[in-house]
């Protein structure tokens, strides 16, 4: 069977399962992890090409962290920096403790149980990144940090795979090696930086020239860092964010975005179905309790952990939350981990796939998790209390006693509300999790408030009491309705005006006790249309 005949069969079952997971309204990562068990030895046991969909996934894992890095500036990284990697140090170092005492407590021989531990440590920074992707999260406060930590725990999960392969070499000299690789990244990062000031600017200025050009040199330029940093020892993954993020200041970084995602979006469907197809299934009767007690520590143990240390950092509880759910699964990393442990012979067959198991089940579990998130917190909100060992937020909030317009959300139309609080003398402040709105606004001498907007505690902290006209953008309409129901319970007198996103958002939040229910298309179209209805069709009326 050739390999295009396998993957044309491999995508015939994609398509079906990715039908019956949408007419479930269940995510399609789920459908395409599904599909590779169902192509692998399994079941159908279609692929028996497995380099070649390795080597294709590789690609799809490439584009999709350049992408993630073109949006991903300097200036984001500093900002995100320290904690990503206290979190991820963190996280990695308590979860791997708390897991091997409990495989200890599951009878599981110490040896096997250090390396249970250890794979229960690691997330998957691929499936995390295209879940943040199709929510639109890669941009979030959470979601900038998680994105950080992830790849902090991809670096340290490289420095284990070099000593755990040592033992397989006796010659290799493990301290050397990790110091060599320590010089080897310094020095890329140091010509990356020349790069980045002196050719990037002005060849990327050619190039854009062409909109072929421009994607030829996108996808060359991130393969190119990826593969380098694969040749000193270093992880791909680390290599094509870098590459994205060196570019990411460039007027042109969202075209070369735009221009790489169809490819992605082929290619990542085949990392789903390597990773599907590559687990094995062996005898499962014996394993099932200590299944179920692992998958459970890293779907609700590991988040916890991140919630605690993030809490100490000072940031807000649902951040906090957020961020630690997208280490409620292990990675494919531990899954490399464990064969390799046990062609070293130290596992057994029933323990990888113990573990392969509680990948399955996590990567599942954290799907749900993640892309349902926001109706799980106000379930859990008041738990998450419990967890809370600092009460206070990342940023120091300062406070009026009076503030005439109080705007949440409101990041692309700021300007154009303290233009006119300056002109009508009004006071105005803005709520936000975007630090980079305080950076914007605060010149201005207009208020920001940093938090988010789903938290009662915070909302009840704010200088509401005299406002006289609050305005929401924030998507959320949850969000929307509970802010709605606290400024009515609390009998404020201010003008509600919130931005809705469809006729049934508009009722529901017209129902709540909203004032003004703004849905932005149907006002811009309104727009056209009078100014159409003044100019007729000639486009000279419009000059």
């Amino acid at each position: 069977m050739t390999i295009f005949l396998e993957i044309t069969l491999v995508m015939v079952v994609v398509l079906v399962v990715s039908l019956v997971i949408r007419l479930l309204k269940q995510p399609l990562v789920v459908g395409y992890i599904l599909s590779g068990i169902l192509v692998g030895p399994v079941a159908l046991n279609i692929i028996h090409s497995h380099d070649t969909i390795e080597l294709l996934s590789k690609f799809g894992i490439t584009i999709l962290l350049f992408i993630v890095g073109l949006h991903l500036s300097p200036k984001v990284i500093k900002e995100v920096g320290s904690v990503s990697i206290i979190t991820g140090v963190g996280q990695v170092l308590f979860t791997s403790v708390f897991g091997f005492l409990i495989a200890l407590m599951l009878d599981i021989p110490t040896l096997s149980a250090l390396y249970v531990a250890i794979a229960l440590t690691f997330s998957s920074t691929i499936i995390i990144l295209k879940l943040l992707s199709d929510n639109g999260q890669t941009q979030s406060l959470y979601g900038k940090i998680a994105i950080g930590f992830l790849l902090v725990q991809d670096v340290i999960a490289t420095i284990i795979l070099i000593i755990v392969s040592s033992f397989s070499d006796q010659n290799t000299a493990v301290l050397p090696t990790i110091a060599l690789l320590i010089l080897k990244s310094l020095g890329i990062l140091l010509g990356l930086f020349i790069l980045m000031n002196w050719l990037l600017p002005k060849l990327t200025h050619f190039v854009s020239k062409s909109q072929e050009l421009l994607f030829v040199f996108s996808l060359t330029w991130g393969l190119s860092l990826a593969a380098l940093f694969h040749l000193v020892g270093l992880s791909v993954e680390i290599g094509a964010l870098l590459a994205g993020v060196a570019v990411s200041g460039l007027p042109f970084a969202d075209e070369m975005s735009s221009r790489l995602r169809p490819l992605r979006d082929f290619f990542i469907i085949l990392f789903f179905i390597y990773l599907g197809s590559s687990m094995t299934f062996g005898s499962i009767g014996n394993l099932i309790i200590p299944v179920v007690v692992l998958s459970l520590f890293v779907l609700i143990g590991n988040p916890v952990i991140v919630i605690i240390i993030m809490n100490l950092l000072g940031y807000h509880k649902k951040t906090s939350f957020m961020a630690g759910l997208t280490v409620a699964q292990i990675s494919e990393f531990s899954l490399i981990l464990a064969t390799l442990g046990m062609k070293l012979g130290h596992l057994s067959a029933e323990t990888l796939t113990m573990i392969t198991l509680v990948g399955l089940a996590t990567i599942a579990g954290s799907t749900y998790l993640i892309l349902y998130s926001d109706q799980i917190y106000p379930r859990v909100d008041r738990w998450l209390t419990f967890l809370e060992l600092k009460k206070h937020n990342h940023l120091e909030r300062n406070k009026r006693e009076r503030l005439d317009l109080m705007l949440f959300g409101c990041e692309r139309t700021s300007q154009i509300f303290i233009k006119f609080a300056k002109k009508m003398d009004y006071t105005i402040g803005f709520v936000n999790l975007n630090p980079d709105l305080q950076d914007e606004i605060q010149p201005t001498g207009a208020e920001y408030f940093f938090g988010d907007a789903s938290d009662k505690e915070f909302i009840s902290d704010l200088p509401l009491n005299n406002s006289k006209v609050v305005i929401s953008s924030i998507p959320s309409v949850e969000t929307n309705v509970m802010l709605i129901k606290h400024l009515r319970a609390n009998k404020y007198r201010a003008v509600i005006i919130i931005f809705a996103n469809s006729y049934q958002e508009k009722e529901v939040l017209r129902s709540t006790g909203g004032d003004v229910i703004v849905l932005p298309h149907e006002h811009a179209a309104h727009y056209v249309v009078r100014k159409l209805s003044q100019r007729g069709l000639n486009k000279s009326a419009f000059a």
